[in-house]
C-alpha cells in the first residue's frame, strides 16, 4: 500500500530534481529524509538546493508510472499543508489507479458530506500532483473539474490509466493523441 504520509515544516530545506517526463519537464523536490515534499507539472524549482541524487527514487517510480510499469506510488511523503488538506490528500491517495471520484464522493469518504468545495480547494493546493492523484477527480456531472496543471495534462494523465473522457469535454483543448497513441508515446519516451 501507499507509504506514509507526513506533516513537512514549512521551514524545512529542499533539495530538487528535474525530470523530461512524456508530460514535459517536472520539477520534484524532496526533503532533507528524502520523503517527497513537493512537485511542479510545469518544471519550475523552488527554493533550496540541488539534489544532487537524493531524489533519484521518487524519478525512478515517476518513469514506471509513466511506462505504465507502476500503478501506485510507494514513496514516503511530507508535502506542506493544514492538517485538512493532509486529510484530503491522504484520501485521494486511497483513490486507485484508472478510477475517478468526484468531489463529493471524496467529501463523503472523509465524513464532511456538504465539504465538496473544500476538498476542490484542497485538490488544487496538492504539492504533489500525479504522486497524490488529484488528476482522478471530477465533478459530480461527469465533467473534468479543474486542475492545476492545466486540464490538457489531466486529460493525458486519465488516458494513461485508461480512464475513458467524454469527447464533448475536449473542446479547447491540445490533445492530439488518442489514449492508445499517448500510451506508446509514454512508453517510447521512458524506454
Amino acid at each position: 500500500m501507499n507509504a506514509a504520509l507526513h506533516a513537512a515544516a514549512a521551514s524545512e530545506e529542499l533539495y530538487w530534481d528535474t525530470w523530461a517526463s512524456p508530460l514535459g519537464t517536472l520539477a520534484f523536490a524532496v526533503d532533507a529524509a528524502g520523503r517527497a515534499a513537493q512537485l511542479d507539472l510545469d518544471g519550475k524549482r523552488g527554493a533550496g538546493r540541488d539534489a544532487r541524487g537524493r531524489a533519484a527514487h521518487v524519478r525512478a517510480q515517476l518513469a514506471e508510472y509513466f511506462a505504465g510499469r507502476r500503478r501506485e506510488f510507494d514513496l514516503e511523503l511530507a508535502p506542506r499543508g493544514t492538517a485538512f488538506q493532509r486529510r484530503v490528500w491522504q484520501t485521494l491517495r486511497e483513490i486507485p489507479y484508472g478510477v475517478v471520484r468526484s468531489y463529493g464522493e471524496v467529501a463523503r469518504a472523509l465524513g464532511r458530506p456538504t465539504a465538496a468545495r473544500a476538498i476542490g480547494q484542497a485538490n488544487g493546493r496538492n504539492p504533489l500532483p500525479i504522486v497524490i492523484p488529484c488528476h482522478r477527480v471530477i465533478a459530480s456531472g461527469g465533467s473534468m473539474g479543474g486542475y492545476s496543471g492545466g486540464l490538457a495534462r489531466k486529460y493525458r494523465l486519465l488516458a494513461l490509466e485508461g480512464v475513458s473522457v467524454g469527447l464533448e469535454h475536449l473542446a479547447g483543448l491540445d490533445i492530439k493523441l488518442s489514449g492508445t497513441q499517448l500510451a506508446a508515446e509514454l512508453t517510447n519516451a521512458i524506454n
